[in-house]
């Protein structure tokens, strides 16, 4: 697998996780896909460091362990006040290889000059190390997973001789307006398969179009240099800013 110059690398672990089919939702019960979706690694990546200048897409993952499910009772609260009772199926002890790119918001304009690859870079292969920034989850709030750091395609893996699986369209992730311009808001299917335990992500403008929507009318939120965002990042030190200057 060929890893760009700002790539990034690391594993995912947890008990469960609940990357939910949304044709299962319909009837308030939820059943997760068999492998994570593009947009909740995604959603990973951006716990671990993420700010407005660039946008991750992830290349590809790596199923480590051998998909297992399991259901639970669900009391979740009703909109109208009480709770219902539903069934929820889960993946069960997951681990996933991951690895994954930035590249500039080309729709941000106003944040040029916040374009240093190197201090992003840098600062992305720490957070991975310390484990994220913010809390990770896999797919669900209830569905708690650790990050670390990994060498993508080392270490043996389930599926390893398998062969291909596929596994029909599947939900990919949402066209923002921020990341397109447009001030939409569009979901976007794929149809999803995996080769001895690797699966391959297209980049969202390669998706096919007839398997994208429009859902809903939708602006960008704008960010303003040392107002809502600052170019100086808090996780780097002077020592740190020193360091990166010299490389």
């Amino acid at each position: 697998m060929d890893k760009k110059r700002n790539s990034v690398e690391f594993k995912i672990t947890g008990r469960y996780a609940l990357f939910s089919d949304p044709v299962t939702r319909v009837g308030g019960e939820k059943f997760s896909y068999q492998i994570p979706t593009y947009q909740a690694l995604k959603g990973i990546l951006e716990s671990v460091y993420w700010k407005p200048t660039f946008v991750w897409y992830i290349d590809a993952v790596r199923v480590m362990k051998k998909i297992q499910t399991e259901s639970k009772g669900i009391k979740p609260i009703k909109m109208s006040g009480g709770n219902d009772l539903a069934y929820y199926t889960y993946l069960r002890d997951v681990e996933y290889q991951v690895l994954a790119h930035f590249e500039w918001n080309e729709h941000r304009k106003n944040l040029a000059d916040d374009r240093d690859e190197n201090k992003h870079h840098n600062i992305a292969k720490r957070c991975v190390k310390k484990g994220g920034r913010r809390d990770i989850f896999l797919g669900t709030r209830e569905c708690q997973g650790y990050v670390e750091p990994c060498v993508f395609g080392e270490e043996e893996g389930f599926y390893d001789q398998y062969g291909e699986l596929d596994f029909g369209v599947q939900f990919h992730g949402y066209n923002y307006p921020d990341e397109t311009g447009k001030d939409e808001l569009a979901v976007r299917l794929w149809r999803a398969k995996m080769k001895d335990g690797l699966i391959t992500f297209p980049a969202p403008k390669d998706c096919e179009p007839s398997l994208q929507r429009t859902i809903r009318q939708m602006t960008a939120k704008e960010f303003e240099i040392d107002q809502n965002i600052s170019l100086i990042d808090a996780d780097l030190s002077v020592a740190d800013l020193l360091k990166e200057e010299q490389v």
